[in-house]
């Protein structure tokens, strides 16, 4: 700081030296020069309050709150019926547009209803199909290992139930791809590959429902929750269902090769029907079992980071 003289003129020259971030004063310093003596003088004047918000890292303090967040009851409702609309759409298109196509059998007996594997080989069903299978593999994969996830937790220090949890893992997985199998194979283009991605489909589809159901009768016997109650009665019931239709579907089916009567392949259409419904539905129980869950994107802590 200095104070500046222009000969005989008085010079007042105004510095401001401190300010006080946290307080309402600032401090200045007058310097007065008259002739040879230099006057210094300090005052206090009021200055507004200034308040400075101090952001935490780019993005502010909500940088770290979940940048996509979904009920986890709206996502499995939303999984399951992706294939609903696909099947129904399907099914009634086949019906309306290629009812000679759709239902016409190697023997060339009557039918009136179209199999799912006859419709979804046709155009435009098996784009309509393709797309929305395809949209809900993902998912199935995710609610797979959220289910996983779950079992862990239930049985940790019970070796026999954490390796039937590894398994059902193995099945919902098998039961995903032998899905996606006969979808992209349909059997028109290579029957050998869709009648094996159906008979996974199946197969898989009824073990792992009877391997959820055994896991499910531990966990009830702990549980107090109404939905996990619920959730286990529904799954009982869809498992019966769909392994009873199973086998009538497999005599159907069996009955119209071997004598090729009129009618019995619409049996077993109207049969396979079902085993798809009952089959989404017991998926769809994931309703009860994750009904306080989210399915969310968050940004790790910064012990997790990589």
């Amino acid at each position: 700081m200095r104070c500046i003289s222009f000969g005989n003129r008085t010079a007042l020259a105004t510095v401001l030296v401190r300010v006080h971030d946290d307080a309402s004063f600032s401090d200045r310093l007058v310097c007065r020069v008259r002739g040879g003596r230099v006057l210094l003088q300090t005052f206090s004047a009021p200055k507004p309050v200034c308040r400075i918000r101090m952001l935490q890292g780019l993005g502010g303090p909500d940088r770290d709150s979940p940048v996509f967040r979904l009920r986890f009851t709206t996502f499995i409702v939303g999984t399951v019926c992706l294939p609903l609309i696909g099947f129904v759409f399907c099914i009634f298109i086949s019906l309306i547009f290629h009812f000679d196509d759709s239902t016409a059998t190697h023997c060339k007996v009557p039918n009136y209803l179209p199999s799912i594997s006859a419709s979804i080989s046709l155009i435009p069903e098996r784009y309509i199909w393709r797309f929305c299978i395809s949209l809900h593999a993902a998912p199935r994969f995710l609610a797979a290992v959220s289910y996983w996830n779950f079992y862990n937790i239930c049985f940790k220090t019970q070796r026999i139930y954490q390796f039937l949890s590894f398994l059902n893992l193995l099945l919902n997985i098998l039961e995903n791809l032998g899905l996606l199998l006969l979808t992209y194979v349909c059997s028109s283009e290579n029957y050998w590959l869709h009648k094996n991605g159906f008979i996974t489909f199946i197969g898989s589809s009824i073990l792992h429902m009877l391997v959820t159901c055994l896991l499910w009768k531990i966990i009830k016997v702990y549980s107090v929750s109404p939905e996990e109650q619920t959730s286990y009665k529904w799954k009982i019931r869809l498992f019966f269902f769909n392994l009873i239709l199973c086998i009538i579907a497999c005599y159907f089916y069996v009955r119209h090769n071997r004598y090729c009567e009129p009618g019995i392949y619409t049996c077993f259409a109207f049969c396979e029907y079902f085993v798809v419904f009952s089959n989404m539905a017991f998926h769809l129980t994931a309703y009860w079992d994750f009904g306080n869950k989210d399915v969310m994107v968050v940004t790790p802590p910064e012990s997790k980071r990589f």
